[in-house]
């Protein structure tokens, strides 16, 4: 299994909106990078991943998990875009600030801390351990 960290607007895009796409998850459209395009076709059902809001909230606040692998974008004109389908898991208990991952030394490595645009990040498994624990998963 491998981790991720798929980040959203919540005026866009919320935890609440993923949550109440329920179990059949909701597809993850309009990505236009060809790295988190990258990121995404590596993507296997059951990867797990971190839900970020972005913009004034930066804060990791849920986790999902990939329930259909990479296909096509339907919202992408040219063809050259896909998706993966993610459904939430879990609210983070005490959801985790960007500012709490930038003090923590152990995660100065991570995707999120050096490169904040990418909409989806690969997360390492020790990272997706310390991000969870520091949000009492």
């Amino acid at each position: 299994m491998k981790y991720w960290l798929f980040k959203s607007e919540p005026g866009t895009w919320s935890w609440d909106d993923q949550k109440k796409s329920g179990a059949k998850g909701e597809p993850w459209t309009g990505v236009r990078n060809h790295l988190a395009k990258n990121q995404m076709q590596a993507m296997k059902k059951g990867d797990r991943g971190l839900f970020y809001h972005s913009v004034k909230e930066k804060t990791i606040v849920g986790t999902v998990e990939v329930v259909e692998e990479y296909q096509p974008d339907p919202t992408d004109a040219s063809g050259r875009f896909g998706l993966v389908v993610i459904k939430a898991l879990q609210d983070m208990p005490k959801p985790v600030t960007l500012d709490q991952i930038k003090a923590e030394e152990k995660l100065a490595d991570m995707v999120l801390v050096n490169n904040s645009r990418l909409s989806v990040q690969p997360v390492t498994a020790d990272e997706w351990k310390r991000v969870c624990k520091m949000g009492g998963l």
